[in-house]
């Protein structure tokens, strides 16, 4: 699981959801029972049933809806909706349905039904439940809730090679003799060619190259990126099945610019087109 894939809003709805799984743990109603001491029940008794459920593990199915739809390909729908509605419709039932847990007043054998109060897990459910479905809602919606979860790692500067690596100045050049500027040996005194030997064959001139590398634009120059979220990458011939697919918190090298397009470098050397741009963070 990459956690750099999680937006603001993920991790706030991943949040409420933890929360109102302590609250399930703490006493939902409290109560005296016949032997004059006070008994407390939480939302693991089944006396409560269904508020487990419907409150407590609901939430959490709901959180992991919007992680599954961070991890798996953008766009995959069941029963005609993503997996971010599906957690957002679930988000929203289970706030409704902590709102109403408050008024139950189901109680085991022995209870007085007219003296029960609310205990901290029946106030924190609701507060959570509401708070997870405000927050499920405004993650599509509010622009503070749409950025990674955690920033992208700055990319590595390169490293000069270690000392003795590099060459020297002075150091014999290919054909050269040792000095800078020096002649080949295929140079005679004076910047003359020498003659090839009687009978062996002339040099013949290097054949020209037939296609000669198009430079990128002249004005654009190479970056470090990171996406939002994941997002396919395509070929530059034009084919619409993608090659790669960009995925947050990875820094690529955007080498040149087609258009509203980049043409990007992963990190093993493919490259392709990034049609949709909007929101890269550059480096």
């Amino acid at each position: 699981m990459n956690i750099r894939s999680l937006t603001r809003g993920d991790g706030a709805v991943i949040v409420a959801a933890v929360l109102l799984l302590i609250a399930s743990f703490l006493p939902f109603f409290t109560y005296p029972i016949t032997t004059g001491q006070d008994e407390s029940v939480n939302a693991w008794d089944a006396a409560l049933f269904p508020l487990l459920p419907t409150v407590h593990l609901a939430a959490l199915i709901a959180a992991g809806l919007f992680v599954a739809a961070r991890m798996l390909p953008e766009g995959r729908k069941v029963v005609g909706l993503t997996l971010s509605q599906w957690g957002i419709a679930l988000a929203v039932f289970v706030g409704w349905s902590a709102l109403w847990s408050s008024f139950s007043n189901l109680l085991p054998a022995g209870g007085d039904g007219n003296r029960v109060s609310l205990g901290a897990g029946a106030w924190l459910t609701v507060i959570f439940g509401l708070a997870l479905a405000v927050v499920a809602v405004l993650s599509t919606t509010l622009a503070a809730f749409k950025p990674p979860l955690l920033p992208a790692p700055r990319p590595r500067q390169p490293q000069a090679a270690p000392y003795g690596q590099q060459p020297y100045p002075g150091a014999p050049q290919p054909g050269g003799y040792g000095y800078p500027g020096a002649p080949s040996p295929a140079m005679s005194y004076g910047g003359q060619p020498q003659s090839a030997p009687y009978g062996a064959p002339a040099p013949q001139a290097p054949p020209q190259q037939q296609q000669q590398p198009q430079p990128a634009a002249a004005d654009f120059t190479a970056f470090w990126f990171a996406v939002p979220v994941a997002r396919p990458l395509f070929p530059e011939d034009g084919s619409p099945s993608p090659i790669a697919e960009l995925a947050p918190g990875t820094w690529y090298l955007a080498v040149d610019q087609r258009g509203p397009s980049l043409i990007a470098q992963t990190q093993d050397g493919r490259r392709g087109v990034l049609q949709d741009t909007s929101g890269i963070q550059r480096g």
